[in-house]
């Protein structure tokens, strides 16, 4: 299993606007070949900082989503919301 963490901090005032894109990004994901899991956390203690979690059968099935209309469109409207740049750290599953 195939995983990356994608840190994400976005600006005050585009919060809720990044939920409502990321939901959309969210729905077509999960719908994906490949995709095992695409979670999207908000820290408590700040609400501005996000957590994506994808999980994917293959490193090539993450690679493909990042090539899907949905992913780019995402990436697209959510750049000038971003406090600072995506972070994603890739991640071996080992369990389940």
């Amino acid at each position: 299993m195939f995983v990356t963490l994608v840190h994400v901090k976005v600006r005050e005032g585009h919060i809720e606007d990044f939920i409502r894109a990321s939901t959309l990004n969210h729905r077509a994901s999960i719908k994906e070949e490949g995709n095992l899991r695409f979670d999207v956390l908000q820290d408590r203690e700040d609400p501005s900082c996000f957590i994506l979690y994808e999980a994917y059968e293959s490193k090539e099935a993450a690679a493909k989503h990042k090539e899907t209309e949905h992913y780019l469109r995402w990436k697209e409207t959510v750049a000038p919301w971003m406090a600072e740049a995506l972070k994603g750290v890739p991640y071996d599953g080992l369990l389940p």
